[in-house]
């Protein structure tokens, strides 16, 4: 189904996106917010073709450990990605405008990221059962119009339909240069999500609870 369309889309950067002005008008109206399911493979592999940087990756890196990652080419992580779609497994949530997918993020729970589970920089920080919000990648014709803020939403709304608990981001600095596909902060926080970065750590956790049990 469709899980969003218009409302308030908050700012934020996603991959190449930047730090994002005010949406334009009209922009919320526009964007419609879809979850990756079986039935929407085309739209995904859609969005791969037209997204190289995208594609490359196709949003394995965290999925894949990283001995995994590295014997896989291409082809093969973009067969991996659409198979875990066919077989259910919840990937994320594209965001489209005028009918074709033009963003991306990804969420799921976090135990199907077995790249992240094992990189202790963000190791678990409780035993809640979240999802993971792990990348963003926007359209480059779509960025600066608050496309992260609406997606990093959509993906709240996925994971709460799905029965999740509580889902959670790592996002970095607003200056830093890397990692900008994992969002800004001030994303998160303008989605409510709360900073529950445990003492020591130099990466931020930040999370939302969506009040299933």
């Amino acid at each position: 189904g469709e899980w969003a369309r218009g409302g308030r889309e908050g700012t934020g950067s996603g991959a190449g996106e930047g730090q994002a002005g005010s949406p334009k008008r009209g922009v919320m109206d526009e964007t419609e917010y879809r979850p990756v399911a079986a039935e929407r493979v085309g739209d995904l592999e859609r969005f791969s073709v037209a997204h190289g940087k995208f594609r490359y990756c196709s949003c394995m890196r965290w999925r894949m450990t990283s001995g995994e990652y590295a014997r896989t080419d291409k082809a093969g992580r973009v067969g991996e990605l659409a198979e875990m779609v066919r077989a259910g497994t919840p990937v994320g949530v594209l965001a489209y405008r005028g009918g074709e997918p033009v963003g991306w993020c990804s969420v799921a729970p976090r135990e199907t990221y077995r790249g992240l589970e094992r990189y202790k920089a963000l190791a678990r920080v409780d035993d809640c059962p979240v999802w993971s919000v792990s990348c963003f990648f926007i359209d480059r014709h779509f960025r600066r119009e608050g496309m992260t803020g609406g997606l990093l939403r959509a993906a709240a709304e996925y994971a709460r339909a799905e029965g999740a608990v509580a889902v959670e981001g790592y996002p970095v600095a607003d200056d830093a240069r890397l990692y900008r596909y994992m969002g800004a902060v001030a994303t998160f926080a303008e989605a409510g999500f709360a900073d529950v970065t445990p003492a020591g750590r130099t990466r931020a956790v930040m999370r939302v609870v969506l009040g299933n049990q």
